[in-house]
C-alpha cells in the first residue's frame, strides 16, 4: 500500500514557480518596450509641435514656451482671409491634381505591368531593366530640360505649357512608368495564369481579364500605389513651383511656402494651421483605405 502511494506521488505534475522579478523583464521585454515608446515619441513630437503652433496666435515658434499654453482658432481662420494668399484655391488645385494624377498613373501603371507580366515579347526584360535604371537618376537633372520643353509647348500649344496645371498633370503622368509599375508588375506575377486561361476558355479577352479579374485581386498593390502617389503628388514642391507661377493656380506645397518666404513678415502660425489642414486629405483616405492595405486577396482565387 505505502508503494502504491509513494508511485501515485511521484506521477504528480511538478507545478514551477514562474514569477521572475523586474530585472527579468527588463532584460527579457521590457528594453523593447523602452525603445518602441522612445521611437513614438520622436515620431509624435513635431506632429504634436505643429498642431500647437497652430493653435498658437503669436504666430512665431520661439514664443511657444509650453505646448497648448494658448488654444486659439485665429491662425485657421486667417487662412482663408489673406486674399493675397489664396488658400482655398491651392487646396483645391492640390486635390484635383493629386487625384488625377494617382487616377492616371494608376490606369497607366498597371496596364504596363499587366503587358510586362503576362505577354512575352521582343525587348520585355530590357524595358524592365530600363524601368529600374531610371530610377538611379535623380529628380534634378530633368529640372531645366522640362522648363525649357514647357516654355516650347507655351509658343506652340499653351495649353499645356508654363503656369497651365493640365501641363503640370501631363508632366507627373509622363514618368508614371517607374517604381509603381515595377511594384506592381511583382504583385501581377502572384495571380496565378490559371484564372487567365479559364477566363479565355469561357471567352473573355485580354481586356476584360485585366478590367474584371485582374485588378479586382490587386486591390491592395492598388490601393497603396494610389495612396503613394496622391502623397507624392501631393507634397511635391520643385515641379510645381518651375511650372505654375499665377497664384490661384498653384499647389498648397508652393503657396504654404509664401507664408514664411517673405522677410521680417513670417507668420509659423498660420502655416502650421496650413500644413495641418494640407495632411487631412492623407489621414483621412489612409482611415477609410487600410483594410485593403493587406496582402493574400489572391488566396483561394485557383481550386486545388
Amino acid at each position: 500500500m505505502s508503494v502504491a502511494l509513494a508511485s501515485s506521488a511521484s506521477l504528480k505534475p511538478v507545478v514551477r514557480d514562474n514569477r521572475h522579478g523586474l530585472g527579468h523583464w527588463l532584460r527579457t521585454a521590457g528594453w523593447r518596450h523602452a525603445v518602441a515608446l522612445v521611437a513614438v515619441a520622436l515620431a509624435l513630437f513635431p506632429l504634436v509641435f505643429v498642431l500647437s503652433s497652430s493653435l498658437n496666435p503669436a504666430g512665431f515658434l520661439t514664443s511657444v514656451s509650453s505646448m497648448f499654453s494658448t488654444v486659439s482658432l485665429d491662425n485657421y481662420v486667417e487662412l482663408f482671409r489673406q486674399p493675397r494668399y489664396p488658400y482655398a484655391a491651392w487646396y483645391l488645385n492640390s486635390l484635383v491634381i493629386g487625384i488625377t494624377v494617382s487616377a492616371g498613373s494608376l490606369l497607366l501603371g498597371a496596364c504596363a505591368a499587366y503587358a510586362f507580366s503576362r505577354f512575352r515579347f521582343p525587348g520585355r526584360r530590357a524595358g524592365l531593366m530600363g524601368l529600374i535604371l531610371l530610377q538611379m537618376f535623380p529628380q534634378v537633372l530633368a529640372y531645366v530640360a522640362i522648363f525649357l520643353m514647357l516654355t516650347t509647348f507655351t509658343r506652340v500649344f499653351p495649353a499645356i505649357g508654363l503656369d497651365r496645371q493640365l501641363g503640370l498633370i501631363l508632366l507627373y503622368l509622363g514618368g508614371a512608368l517607374g517604381t509603381n509599375t515595377y511594384l506592381m508588375y511583382g504583385f501581377f506575377n502572384t495571380v496565378p495564369s490559371e484564372i487567365d486561361e479559364a477566363a479565355m476558355i469561357d471567352g473573355a479577352g485580354h481586356a476584360r481579364i485585366f478590367f474584371t479579374i485582374i485588378l479586382r485581386l490587386s486591390l491592395p498593390i492598388l490601393v497603396v500605389t494610389g495612396m503613394l502617389s496622391f502623397i507624392a503628388t501631393l507634397n511635391d514642391y520643385m515641379i510645381p513651383s518651375i511650372v505654375l507661377v499665377t497664384p490661384t493656380r498653384q499647389t498648397l506645397a508652393v503657396g504654404l511656402y509664401q507664408y514664411i518666404n517673405v522677410s521680417f513678415s513670417q507668420n509659423w502660425g498660420v502655416f502650421s494651421a496650413g500644413a495641418v489642414l494640407a495632411a487631412l486629405p492623407v489621414v483621412v483616405m489612409f482611415m477609410f483605405l487600410q483594410r485593403y492595405i493587406v496582402s493574400g486577396l489572391t488566396a483561394g482565387s485557383v481550386k486545388g
